[in-house]
């Protein structure tokens, strides 16, 4: 349980400090975040709803994981979605990637996403392989 706990804390608390500055991207001028990111756009200037939509629906997971970590038997199934959740930008990143439409520094926030969802399978596992607490 200690393992799930621990995974899930510091994932939302990782993951919340990793998103929410991102909010604020536009306020910075065009060339320091091209500097920043090597990215030919701004994030956000193009389609901006997708582009805030995505880190509003991200940063809220984050919020569920470390909800999770509170406990992690009781919402043991909620791991599920957010494993996929993990893959699904892990995967899709890593695609663009290797299509060359994506900056390797994008590419491994990608590749760290896919590390947690594996750690997140892992901690699925564990707290199924645990007594439950939730007969206490």
């Amino acid at each position: 349980m200690l393992f799930a706990q621990r995974v899930f804390h510091i994932a939302g608390i990782y993951g919340l400090a990793v998103l929410l500055p991102q909010f604020f991207i536009e306020l910075l001028p065009a060339d320091v975040v091209r500097r920043q990111l090597g990215e030919e756009i701004v994030p956000g200037a193009v389609h901006p709803e997708h582009f805030y939509g995505f880190i509003g629906v991200a940063a809220a997971w984050q919020v569920a994981f470390l909800i999770i970590a509170r406990d992690p038997a009781r919402y043991r199934l909620i791991m599920l979605p957010g494993i996929l959740e993990k893959l699904s930008f892990g995967i899709a990143g890593m695609a663009l990637y290797a299509a060359g439409r994506l900056t390797a520094t994008t590419a491994a926030f990608c590749v760290i996403d896919l590390i947690w969802a594996a750690l997140f399978w892992v901690a699925f596992v564990k707290v199924r392989s645990e007594p439950s607490q939730l007969l206490d």
